[in-house]
Order: C-alpha cells, then structure tokens, then sequence
C-alpha cells in the first residue's frame, strides 16, 4: 500500500485517561504525509490489503479453526461521516464477511433489558467484521446529555462497557473503536450542504439542529466516556474528521492494522491437492 504515513495512526490517534478533545485540531491529518489525492491513491492501495486480510480471516474461521472476530465501533456527532467509513472503508470487502448494525432508539423490548442486551445480540461471529455505526455508548452520551439515565446509572454504565469489552477481547475479538472528531463549523457546512441539495434532503433530520444546541454538553460527554472506557484492551482512537479523505484513510489503516496484528493465513487444504488435480484432468 501507499507509503504515506509517517507514525502509524494508531500511535498518534490513540486517546486515554487524559485526553482533551478542545486540544485536537478536527482539520488535522495527524501522521498522514499528502494531501486529498494522495489519500485517495492510499485507500485504493490499501483496500486491496484490506481485503485480502479479511479473505484470509473469514476462511480461517471456516476451514481454520479461527472463532475470532473484530469490532469497528463508529461514533461521532450527526455529519461526522460515519456511513462514509461504511461504504469507502468497510465497503472494500467482501460483504458476506461483514456484519452492521446501526443503532437506533432503543424498543420497549430493549428498554426493558439492561442496556448491553441488545448489543450483546448483534456481536460478529468468527470470522467477521463487526461494524457499530453508533453503538453500546449511546447510553452513556445521549443518556447522559439528555439526562435518559441517573447520574449513578451512567456511572455504572462505564464500569459495565469496560467489563463487557474485555469480555470481547478474552473471547477473541478485536474491538476497535473510532470517535469521528468533527468541528462545530464543519457539522453547520454538512447540514447546509444537506439542505442545499434536493438528494440529500432524505439525509437532513431538524431533530439534528436540537442535538447542536447541545454542542458543548455533548463534548464532555464524549471526552468523559472516553476517558473512562480506553483500556489496553479496548483503547478509543480519536480521528480528526473535519477532512474526510483524512478520517477514511486512518480508519482504513486501524482496521488494517487491527487484522494484520492477528496474523491469518489461509487454511490448510482438508483433501489431496495432487490427487484432486487428476481427478480434474481426467474430467
């Protein structure tokens, strides 16, 4: 693939106990060495790696043994570019090797669960790719700044996500989770664009505009969520998202890196390759 990053995105994107969100500039392309086209001639490199990374896992849980998985788990602001990492990232591979899910307000069903029942449901099975575009961290953000759950709930809240993701990770799955960091000014551009442009109106939700009132609280939520559920195990990369072609490549390369870290090969033959060869010929 392209050799356009100077530090690996996951060096310089990863985000613990510390983080300050208002000190990471969301125009930023931390790491990446190019501009726009050469962020398109990297994604188009790396989706070939992609998906000869994702081939081999998905035949190594099928011919190989392999039970693990892995989870990309996408949150951001409205606009923030979510389904464009769906469909330029994750859209690279081979689909039946992916599992999405968008979550959406929860049913009377869920809400009569705890809060990770339903999600609990739609984890990936071996060998794919599980794809979160919004996620368990719903209920701690939205909960939180609309106030959905008690200050003491939230709190248990956390402690329950870091349980449940090193759950995932002792079970062999990878868990890879993407904060799309977009500016406020970027987001009032998106909408304007949405509300410019007649095939996208469908996109343009004005429950978006009460969300943006709460700019701020929604911030904070954010940062404290991140910083009390980025674990060795499970860390959270924030990525600058104001610049898509930046925000597309750097997921590209964590969920690259992420598959290339566990390693699969394609799975040993369960026949005679020769003998079938002359089977083949004889045909």
């Amino acid at each position: 693939m392209a050799t356009t990053w100077t530090t690996p995105p996951s060096e310089l994107l990863r985000a613990d106990s510390d983080v300050d969100l208002a000190a990471i500039d969301p125009s930023s392309s931390p790491g990446f060495a190019g501009d726009k086209q050469d962020a398109a001639r990297a994604l188009e490199a790396g989706r070939e790696t992609l998906g000869d990374l994702q081939e081999r896992f998905f035949a190594g849980s099928r011919h190989g043994g392999d039970t693990g998985s892995v989870l990309l788990v996408l949150q951001g602001m409205d606009t923030a570019g979510k389904g464009g990492i769906v469909r330029h990232v994750v859209g690279a591979v081979d689909p039946q090797g992916v599992a999405h899910h968008a979550f959406k307000a929860p049913t009377e069903e869920e809400l009569a669960h705890d809060f990770l029942w339903r999600v609990r449901r739609e984890l990936p099975g071996p060998g794919t790719i599980g794809v979160f575009d919004r996620s368990h961290y719903e209920d701690v953000l939205i909960g939180k700044v609309r106030r959905l759950a008690s200050p003491d709930e939230i709190e248990r809240r956390y402690g329950a996500i870091v349980d449940f993701e090193r759950e995932l990770v002792d079970q062999g799955t990878t868990v890879v989770k993407v904060m799309l960091h977009l500016s406020s000014d970027e987001q009032r551009s998106r909408l304007r664009d949405r509300l410019d442009r007649p095939e996208k109106h469908w996109k343009y939700n004005p429950g978006d505009l009460d969300e943006r009132l709460l700019w701020n609280d929604y911030q904070e939520a954010y940062q404290t969520a991140i910083r009390r559920t980025s674990t060795d195990e499970a860390p959270w990369y924030v990525v600058p998202a104001d610049r898509k072609w930046y925000a597309r490549v750097a997921v590209q390369r964590l969920l690259i890196d992420a598959l290339a870290a566990r390693r699969p090969v394609w799975p040993a033959a369960e026949y005679d390759v020769e003998l079938e060869r002359i089977r083949l010929a004889s045909t």
